[in-house]
């Protein structure tokens, strides 16, 4: 019997996944120092607009949320009604170049298994972050322990990446070893300013380490390889 195909993610996010409640948390520290309340943010990939409930409560009155989840979208107007939140299916967002001088991009990547999907986010977001603003990142990377090794393995062949699993509940998620996060962000004009770990708990009552990434837009150049997972 022939490997199954790699599953569709779009429909978990409309159904089971739209009922998660997310974790990754903001640093306040780090954000202060890098993203000023005046700042333009885009949280893309926003869900039901945690983080954008977050930052407005925080004094920034500049803040977008995009998701691709129509679901997401209409629980955090539900939520917060108060909120800006769009939903946006697919690239190029509805934003001139340089429209914003921050963007959130928070367990995002963890969602998006394939590496043309990851790219494209990443390429899509410098476009829309002026030279000088900055992009954060929070993120998944692969663990070392016997439950996620043995789960990497056993979908590696199906989806051609080592850290992608589907859970039983129908997600496909990826976690990533740094060096591919770091690749990603170079080779889209990303230069890494700040890393810092901690571990958090996840949606399905697991803990997972996070990768927090601050990363500054820089002036368009040649493009480089990103790096490998």
């Amino acid at each position: 019997m022939g490997m199954p195909p790699p599953r569709a993610t779009d429909g978990f996010w409309e159904t089971t996944g739209a009922a998660k409640t997310f974790t990754h948390p903001i640093d306040p520290g780090l954000l202060a120092e890098f993203v000023p309340r005046s700042a333009r943010v885009l949280d893309y990939g926003c869900g039901y607009g945690r983080l954008t409930a977050e930052l407005v409560g925080q004094g920034y009155r500049a803040v977008r949320g995009v998701d691709r989840s129509a679901a997401l979208i209409a629980r955090g107007r539900r939520e917060n009604p108060g909120l800006a939140l769009m939903r946006w299916a697919g690239f190029p967002l509805p934003f001139a170049d340089r429209s914003f001088d921050a963007a959130l991009l928070f367990a995002v990547l963890t969602c998006v298994p394939d590496d043309a999907g990851q790219r494209a986010i990443v390429g899509e977001l410098a476009r829309l972050v002026r030279p000088g603003g900055v992009l954060y990142v929070s993120d998944v990377p692969l663990r070392d322990d016997p439950f996620n090794r043995e789960r990497y393995g056993r979908f590696a062949a199906r989806y051609g990446t080592y850290g992608v699993f589907e859970t039983e509940d129908g997600g496909v998620f990826r976690h990533h070893a740094p060096t591919w996060l770091r690749g990603l962000l170079r080779a889209a004009g990303f230069t890494v300013l700040r890393e810092c770990r901690a571990t958090v708990p996840t949606p399905d009552g697991r803990t997972a380490e996070r990768l927090q990434i601050m990363a500054r837009r820089e002036p368009a150049g040649p493009p480089e390889a990103s790096g490998t997972g």
